[in-house]
């Protein structure tokens, strides 16, 4: 009907009052993205990133606009760092609802001419960091019953690029790990899911080449941070309660698959 006001009933699955989400990569791009938007929908975020400035300055914004938030300098490729993250939040809110691994490196290099210092680094970061958060955030909230891990994966996984080998690579393993967990801890309702953006603008993006960029999708555009926060948001909340084990694919069309 025209003129109808968005209701109650709609709003509230999204409604994250009381929970208490961890957000790594928050120091900009998607994750800072992410962790205001979760903060929005109400959740106590901890917006943790190895860049405790810019993790900071995502905190700020936070408390600026009315929500609640705290920093947490964490290298995520340290396993011991991430469990102390969680178990830090865990003692100080008393419970975590929504881990959001969100983290990572962006690596380009041809197969044959990628070194293994990189090739450990990314897979450091981007994949065991991830399974080190997944790992941690999952042992809580079995306990607790339930919760919502979600996973950042890329339009990589569909669609193979020239120089993304090993990003690629990383972010395929982190989609394998995702539906695996999803199927180990569903029974104690836990829900394990992943975000595959596909081409995103961000401050470090070259505008010339986001219009390049856009000729490639359908829509004919590149996606901005916050395209892929509302998923995240999604996935985290009671909306998606029926969930787990999935890949949302916010890309533009860029890649279709079955």
């Amino acid at each position: 009907m025209p003129g109808r006001s968005v209701t109650d009933e709609l709003i509230r699955p999204f409604d994250l009052g009381g929970r208490v989400a961890i957000v790594t990569g928050a120091a900009s791009g998607i994750g800072r993205a992410s962790a205001r938007r979760l903060a929005e929908a109400g959740a106590t975020v901890v917006c943790a990133d190895q860049n405790a400035d810019g993790a900071t300055v995502t905190v700020e914004a936070i408390v600026e606009g009315g929500g609640s938030a705290e920093m947490a300098a964490v290298d995520v490729s340290d396993r011991t760092q991430v469990h102390a993250l969680v178990t830090d939040a865990v003692a100080r809110h008393g419970r975590l609802d929504v881990m959001a691994n969100i983290a990572g490196v962006m690596h380009r290099s041809l197969v044959l001419e990628t070194d293994e210092a990189d090739l450990d680094r990314v897979l450091r970061i981007n994949l065991k960091g991830v399974f080190f958060g997944a790992q941690a955030a999952a042992r809580v909230m079995v306990e607790a019953g339930g919760g919502s891990i979600v996973n950042m994966a890329s339009a990589a996984i569909d669609q193979p690029a020239p120089e993304l080998a090993v990003y690629g690579m990383a972010k395929a393993g982190l989609v394998q790990l995702t539906k695996v967990l999803a199927q180990e801890v569903g029974e104690h309702g836990v829900r394990v899911n992943a975000v595959a953006p596909g081409y995103i603008r961000t401050a470090m993006t070259d505008r010339a080449k986001d219009e390049g960029m856009a000729m490639f999708t359908p829509l004919r555009t590149v996606g901005e941070p916050d395209d892929i926060a509302y998923a995240v948001l999604y996935l985290a909340s009671d909306a998606s309660r029926f969930m787990t084990g999935q890949i949302l694919r916010p890309n533009g069309g860029v890649a279709m698959p079955w």
